[in-house]
């Protein structure tokens, strides 16, 4: 690694992973490690600059979690935001207690705008709290920078140390100008030069693929025609032209018309594409499945024997390609993190997969990222725009047992929903319909009906990571309504999905 990095470390915050992405935002290689790392590890690495995340503990509790207390003594800058401020604060001699007053949500700060943490802002500012405890008394040698009505440590310094903390969370869109205060850390403290970029990402990625499959090592993925899938397919190819085999696995559960497209799209590229029709096979072992997370762990296992199956008639095969991102790994439970749902790529792969090894290039890139290195490499605009699509397909959008019936209605509600959605030009980052399990009564002319429940989930956000529902138009709503109701079968109702991520994650299942 040749890039200057800024360490992040989790102490067990929600938004850990936004603060690595606005850290390569600004053209700054970021890396997440436990919040726990030993200090000699740490300075292995060399990073120019240190972030202590937020997490949901208070820093006097016996067993919170803390980092060595000599990271405040070791020359590198260091920034703590939330709970990362207070530990700082905590660790140098500061005191923490409970507010009198909690914040949450929007609030309005006056900030010091010759600290450099507010170079070039306003006094005024707007930050995102969400806090119980806060510094009640400052660490010898530090000063406040920033106040709110309730919390008079807003914003910390000491600038002889390069030690700085934020009780707000400038990682989020509900601080308006929390990305400059990110950008003067890793510029003005920290002495970054901006040296992390997809060009960059994309001449060593190919460097490391050529370097792990050697001059003739034969490589094997999975290309579902999602965007993950594509790039990585794509990158494969630039590093390793003429050895790589792409296989597009149908496995019954793709949307209407989706498995043609994908064909039309990748036939004629520079790849060597096979299409194998699996769809009876994976509905048969589907078959009285309800658990979401064994349809995942089934339908992993599945692509993978399909593809050993499909290599055999290629010859030897070495290496199997997977487009697995960091969200993915994030929400399958790794870096501390809570399982949330196991992915495809992550979660669903036996141990004898019969490969030399696993290339897994996008791993480290958030999905933006992802889209960016596309662009980068050529790909169609429809591909790299393509809305996020999960491996199992429409089985985790079909609440319950999945069947040959089910898949058809979810094809065509699913498709009457994007359509009009398409049409009605509203902005949201992803839309899909669900079948849920629900069946209610309903009445067609004279006759009682008791046809299946269509719930529609459309969903603003910039990382997959969180979201909020799109508020659509009733009118929209009614018309996407009343078409599935009389243009797909045994379907005699539609709701509409408001929640947010969190508690609820984009998927259903």
């Amino acid at each position: 690694m040749t890039n200057q990095i800024v360490l992040v470390l989790d102490f067990g915050g929600q938004y850990k992973e936004l603060i690595a992405r606005r850290v390569r935002e600004c053209n700054v290689y970021s890396l997440i490690k436990p919040g726990q790392t030993p200090l000699d590890e740490i300075l292995a690495m060399k990073p120019i600059g240190i972030i202590l995340t937020g997490g949901p503990d208070s820093v006097y509790r016996d067993g919170a979690p803390k980092c060595d207390p000599a990271l405040f003594d070791c020359g590198i800058p260091v920034l703590g935001i939330c709970y990362g401020l207070q530990l700082m604060a905590y660790s140098t001699g500061g005191t923490i207690a409970p507010c009198k007053v909690s914040e949450y949500g929007r609030t309005q700060m006056t900030v010091d705008s010759t600290s450099v943490l507010f170079a070039g802002l306003e006094p005024r500012q707007i930050g995102l709290m969400s806090h119980t405890d806060q510094v009640a008394v400052l660490p010898e040698g530090f000063v406040s920078v920033a106040s709110t009505v309730h919390c008079r440590n807003a914003a910390i310094a000491n600038k002889k140390r390069e030690l700085y903390g934020v009780q707000f969370h400038p990682e989020v869109e509900n601080t308006p100008n929390g990305t400059e205060v990110i950008w003067n850390f890793l510029y003005r403290v920290c002495g970054a030069i901006g040296d992390y970029d997809m060009k960059d990402y994309e001449t060593r990625m190919i460097a490391q693929i050529r370097e792990q499959v050697g001059a003739t090592g034969k490589v094997l993925l999975g290309l579902s025609g999602g965007v993950d899938s594509s790039v990585c397919a794509a990158l494969l190819a630039k590093a390793i032209p003429g050895r790589l085999w792409c296989i597009f696995v149908d496995h019954g559960c793709m949307r209407k018309n989706e498995g043609d497209e994908i064909e039309a799209a990748f036939r004629n590229r520079d790849l060597n594409f096979i299409r194998v029709d699996a769809s009876a096979d994976f509905l048969s072992a589907l078959s009285g499945v309800t658990d979401p997370e064994q349809k995942r762990k089934i339908i992993g296992e599945k692509f993978v024997r399909t593809f050993e199956a499909e290599a055999k008639k290629i010859g030897k095969i070495e290496f199997l390609a997977q487009g697995t991102i960091y969200p993915d790994v994030i929400e399958s439970g790794a870096n501390n993190s809570a399982t949330i749902k196991s992915h495809h790529n992550v979660g669903g792969l036996p141990k004898d997969m019969g490969f030399q090894g696993l290339v897994e290039p996008l791993r480290g890139l958030f999905k933006d990222e992802v889209r960016m290195l596309g662009r980068q490499l050529g790909l169609p605009e429809p591909i790299v725009s393509r809305q996020p699509f999960p491996g199992p397909g429409l089985a985790i959008r079909i609440v319950g047992e999945i069947t040959a019936d089910k898949l058809a209605i979810l094809r065509e509600a699913d498709a009457i929903f994007r359509e009009e959605m398409k049409k009605s030009r509203i902005k949201a980052d992803q839309y899909f319909a669900v079948l849920t399990n629900t069946r209610s009564v309903g009445v067609v002319g004279d006759f009682r009906t008791y046809h299946y429940t269509v719930a529609l989930r459309a969903v603003k956000t910039t990382d997959f990571m969180t979201c909020e529902y799109a508020p659509l138009s009733h009118k929209l709503l009614s018309r996407v309504s009343s078409r599935i109701v009389n243009e797909v079968k045994n379907v005699g109702r539609v709701v509409y999905d408001i929640t947010g991520k969190p508690p609820a994650t984009i998927e259903w299942e």
